[in-house]
């Protein structure tokens, strides 16, 4: 197999905007990244791998490539990573059904060893080819949190200088996305410490980064139901006046007894 930029036959336009459908959703969306040929990743992967889950997710998570597994079964995080982030999504309280999940790149970049697949890292013209896939998912679902997973997945939304080691588990406010962004490590990272001792305190960090995303979530659903709770109460009151509780106890006091004249 020859490699991608060695390939004359691995054209590419520069930017998956190209390949965009007429009509903008994510299915059309979905579609459409089939025949994408913004970047040479194309050429050496077996499909592309979009985003999967409801499109009116609150909670987002963006890793950096679909991994050998992924690539063939066309589904992000599906391999080893993606059984290590459903394992902390669950100790968090998070289900994973109600997350969109997608990646910063939509084809996996290798290198061949023998019968193996090795991971490659996707360069600055990959990623910025792939960006508009990401950034249409985003537009569309609307999330109310995003976690970026890596420093590929938090450099393509948060810019070249943004240091997941410097800001990892802080919940990020005043971005474009979302109303809240984190950024933790890739999965995948923890599968390649050696020492066993280490890797328990990693999976340990990226559980509490996802706590951190679970305790956000709840307090944003417990201000939207007060939220909710109050528009209802404005709504009932007659002429949108809302009744206080002297209002209640004005309208239950017993009417004053008339005089009986004879």
């Amino acid at each position: 197999m020859k490699p991608p930029g060695d390939n004359p036959a691995c054209k590419n336009t520069g930017s998956a905007r190209d390949f965009f459908p007429e009509r903008i959703t994510l299915s059309q969306l979905r579609e459409a990244s089939k025949s994408c040929r913004g970047c040479d990743l194309y050429c050496n992967a077996t499909q592309t791998v979009f985003g999967a889950g409801p499109a009116d997710a609150v909670l987002m998570l963006v890793g950096e490539q679909p991994g050998d597994q992924e690539d063939l079964a066309g589904k992000p995080f599906v391999g080893p990573a993606g059984r290590i982030l459903d394992e902390a999504l669950d100790q968090a309280g998070i289900d994973r059904s109600k997350v969109y999940v997608t990646n910063a790149v939509k084809h996996f970049k290798f290198e061949p060893r023998g019968k193996r697949r090795i991971h490659g890292k996707p360069n600055s013209r990959e990623i910025n080819a792939c960006r508009p896939w990401l950034e249409a998912e985003i537009q569309l679902i609307q999330p109310k949190m995003i976690v970026v997973m890596g420093a590929t997945a938090a450099q393509s939304l948060l810019g070249k200088d943004f240091r997941v080691t410097k800001h990892r588990g802080e919940v990020l406010d005043g971005h474009q996305w979302a109303p809240w962004i984190l950024a933790t490590v890739h999965p995948s990272s923890l599968l390649r410490i050696p020492d066993h001792d280490a890797r328990v305190q990693a999976r340990a960090a990226f559980l509490h980064d996802f706590k951190v995303v679970a305790r956000q979530l709840k307090s944003e659903t417990l201000r939207a139901r007060l939220r909710a709770a109050a528009h209802e109460h404005v709504r009932a009151a007659p002429h949108g006046h809302v009744r206080s509780p002297v209002d209640e106890r004005e309208t239950t006091r017993p009417a004053p007894r008339r005089a009986h004249v004879r």
